[in-house]
C-alpha cells in the first residue's frame, strides 16, 4: 500500500531526550516506562516501550529518541502512554531505538 506525502505529514514524528526511565513489571510484555521531553511546544510525555533486551533504565536517561506524538493516548496498564517511542527489529526481534547520529534540538521534527 503507498500512501500520499500529505499522508505521511498527518504522523508527527519529534526527537526528544528521555529524561526519566524506569522498569514497567506490570505490563504484559516485558517494556520500560519513559519519560520524554520534546521541548517546551510539547513537553514531556510518557511512553511504554518493549526495549529490555538491549536497554536498562539507567543507561537511557539523557539519550535522543524518536516517537510520534500525535496519537492518541493508549492505556497499558497502569500507565497511559502519550507517544509511541520508535524502535526496529534487530535480527533476534529485540527492539533496537531509533535515534540521530548527533544531537539536535528537543522537539525537532522528522523530515
Amino acid at each position: 500500500m503507498t500512501i500520499s506525502f500529505d499522508d505521511f505529514l498527518k504522523v508527527d514524528i519529534r526527537l526528544g531526550t528521555v529524561r526519566q526511565a524506569e522498569p514497567f513489571p506490570e505490563a504484559r510484555k516485558p517494556a520500560l516506562k519513559l519519560w520524554i521531553d520534546f521541548g517546551p511546544e510539547i513537553g514531556v510525555l510518557k511512553s511504554s516501550a518493549q526495549i529490555t533486551e538491549h536497554y536498562r533504565p539507567e543507561d537511557l536517561v539523557g539519550r535522543q529518541v524518536m516517537a510520534v506524538v500525535n496519537f492518541p493516548e493508549k492505556q497499558i496498564g497502569p500507565l497511559k502512554s502519550q507517544c509511541l517511542t520508535l524502535g526496529v527489529a534487530d535480527a533476534n526481534g529485540a527492539i533496537t531505538l531509533v535515534a540521530p547520529d548527533h544531537p539536535a534540538p528537543n522537539g525537532a521534527r522528522l523530515h
